[in-house]
């Protein structure tokens, strides 16, 4: 019984839960009477804003998206990588470097800790029509050092 209280007391304090948190509010990055898209910081310490401007089934080659987030630490390297699955089944991983050390794409890249980065602008992708479907996304956008930077799970519902 002592065990079973110990690894409870365990649990309580590691979960966000148990801290006092709540989950981060789901937020709708878009939605039009075809195309849905929803996603939820998996990052215990922070949220983050995202939207995309253009919210149709058919995505355009520059799709324009704002992203904003604080710095929790310094970003001379950061990379995205993304996941995607449907009914459990991986379809797509991804990765990208955004900002590498001796190749910064963006004026954001090098900030320092504390530093805000907010990006409006294109995101370049290979145009293509989203099929029917529900489909979970994992992003993880981290430094050089592997620390994270932002975490999302999205839910794209297209019908």
């Amino acid at each position: 019984m002592q065990v079973l209280m110990a690894a409870f007391l365990v649990w309580t304090l590691m979960s966000p839960q148990g801290r006092g948190r709540e989950a981060w509010p789901t937020h709708t990055a878009c939605r039009d009477e075809n195309l849905q898209v929803l996603y939820q910081s998996c990052d215990a310490l922070q949220d983050f804003g995202f939207s995309v401007d253009q919210c149709h089934k058919q995505l355009s080659p520059n799709l324009n998206i704002r992203f904003g987030i604080i710095l929790r630490e310094d970003i001379k390297g950061l990379f995205l990588d993304i996941a995607l699955f449907s009914k459990g089944l991986s379809i797509l991983n991804f990765s990208y470097p955004i900002c590498e050390v001796d190749l910064p794409k963006f004026s954001f890249c090098g900030r320092r800790k504390g530093e805000q980065i907010y990006y409006a602008g294109p995101v370049n992708n290979p145009g293509f029509e989203i099929p029917e479907g529900e489909y979970q996304v994992l992003l993880e956008l981290y430094t050089q050092d592997h620390s994270t930077v932002a975490c999302a799970n999205a839910t794209i519902i297209c019908s």
